[in-house]
């Protein structure tokens, strides 16, 4: 049975799990097709599936899988100060190798490490649509294709947004050589996200959103046509990611990007703004108030350097965030939560920033990603009675586990556990992490060694 394949009914019994209302303990899950069909609270032990703590899988709102393959290929200094932008000469370089198949088995790789990390559903960000050459390939969506096979190979549920990119700079500047695998027209882009739609038919939870790159990379008239494309699918898109982002965008516009989006555009809850990390408070509350998600990253903006999101601030006004692991240079809801917590500590130099008067720091950080994750995927959450069967279990013999309950657990596991600390996970009721490693992780493993080579070599 392939890890995504419909389950017939099965009981998962767990001492304590975190529910829409808050711990309970002795919770019996039934799972039928895939989805939750009853829950039951202060149940005694019944059956050997299950375990000692269960969580509701996470969303990663933002994902670049193939960049997983350059994680610590990118930490030399170069004759300049670096910065985002020398990266992404570096990623550019990195894509003059690597076709189908390649790219399949390095989506792979990453997919099994979100699950391994707490991750239960992706939202792939996907914009490397022609060949290394730049020619489009005899399928638009090919390497699409790929990304939904590889989500069906690892049992991740997939959200899958095919990007528009079509220019290097404000105001519609020509796109550069190295941006040649990313660029589509109108024309051809609508072909894509419905060739995306036929192909993820099949896929168990597949969501079909778009992504307009950024202001940078789309005109005002390409953008305004990005809603239509999107149907009821989510739409994300990168803005005020760099400080240098900001200046072009006011010398363009005159406006600043966040700014000059929700002034011009249909910005409401179907939208993500991913990083969005130089606002100003203006900015903040108008996000707010049109209920739209920000998609933090906090790993990859602290080794790119962008800088740090006023979350705290967001928070407090009723702003909805989800976190992605973006270029994936490491991979896990703890890491990405522990990040994002660390960067609001020094930007405000005190401590539980996140916390609110009810509800521990993890807690909140854990539960504000949920919701926000799932808004931000156009999908549900949560252990609730008629959900996905997405559960994910901490390694409580850990001893960073000991004598913990509640809210404790997630502090422990987000500021205290080592990485490889989620025991099991199940993703629309079947098994595809057992014993901290994913199921297909040895089958896996190897096909991104071999496309290494290739890649690399």
């Amino acid at each position: 049975m392939t890890p995504n394949a419909k389950t017939v009914d099965r009981t998962l019994w767990f001492e304590t799990a975190l529910l829409p209302g808050g711990w309970a303990d002795g919770v019996r899950i039934v799972v039928s097709d895939g989805r939750i069909a009853r829950i039951e609270t202060g149940a005694a032990r019944s059956g050997d599936e299950g375990g000692a703590v269960a969580l509701p899988g996470v969303a990663d709102v933002h994902s670049h899988a193939f960049q997983r393959a350059m994680a610590g290929l990118t930490e030399a200094r170069g004759p300049t100060d670096d910065d985002f932008w020398t990266w992404r000469e570096l990623m550019y370089r990195f894509l003059d190798r690597g076709g189908p198949d390649e790219i399949e088995a390095i989506t792979a790789l990453a997919f099994m490490e979100m699950l391994e990390g707490g991750f239960t559903r992706v939202a792939e960000f996907h914009y490397l649509h022609n060949d290394p050459a730049g020619e489009a390939y005899a399928d638009r969506a090919e390497i699409a294709g790929r990304i939904a096979a590889a989500a069906g190979e690892t049992g991740i549920a997939l959200t899958l947004l095919p990007v528009f990119y079509a220019h290097a700079g404000f105001g519609g500047e020509a796109p550069s050589h190295g941006q040649r695998r990313f660029v589509n027209d109108l024309d051809g882009f609508s072909d894509l996200v419905g060739r995306c739609r036929a192909l993820t038919a099949g896929v168990e939870d597949a969501i079909v959103g778009v992504a307009p790159h950024s202001l940078r990379a789309v005109t005002p008239h390409e953008l305004a046509a990005m809603p239509a494309l999107a149907a009821d699918g989510p739409i994300h898109i990168h803005v005020a990611e760099q400080t240098r982002e900001v200046e072009d965008c006011l010398a363009w516009s005159g406006a600043r990007p966040v700014e000059w989006l929700l002034a011009n555009a249909p910005v409401d809850s179907r939208w993500c703004l991913i990083h969005a990390t130089h606002v100003t408070e203006a900015e903040r509350r108008g996000v707010v108030d049109r209920q739209a998600a920000v998609g933090l990253c906090p790993v990859t903006e602290a080794n790119l350097g962008d800088g740090v999101f006023p979350a705290a601030a967001y928070a407090r006004a009723g702003g909805r965030f989800g976190v992605g692991t973006d270029s994936n240079v490491q991979i896990g809801v703890a890491e990405e939560l522990r990040m994002l917590e660390y960067s609001q500590r020094l930007s405000l130099r005190g401590r539980a920033v996140m916390a609110d008067a009810a509800r521990s720091t993890g807690r909140v950080l854990f539960e504000r990603a949920l919701a926000g994750g799932a808004q931000a995927c156009g999908a549900e959450a949560g252990l609730a009675v008629g959900a996905p069967a997405d559960i994910v279990t901490l390694d409580t013999g850990r001893s960073v586990f000991s004598g913990r309950r509640g809210d404790a657990l997630l502090d422990s596991w987000i500021f205290g556990a080592p990485s490889g600390s989620v025991a099991s996970v199940w993703r629309a009721g079947v098994q595809v992490v057992k014993d901290g490693r994913h199921v297909a992780r040895e089958a896996v493993e190897a096909r991104y060694r071999r496309a290494l080579a290739t890649v690399l070599g």
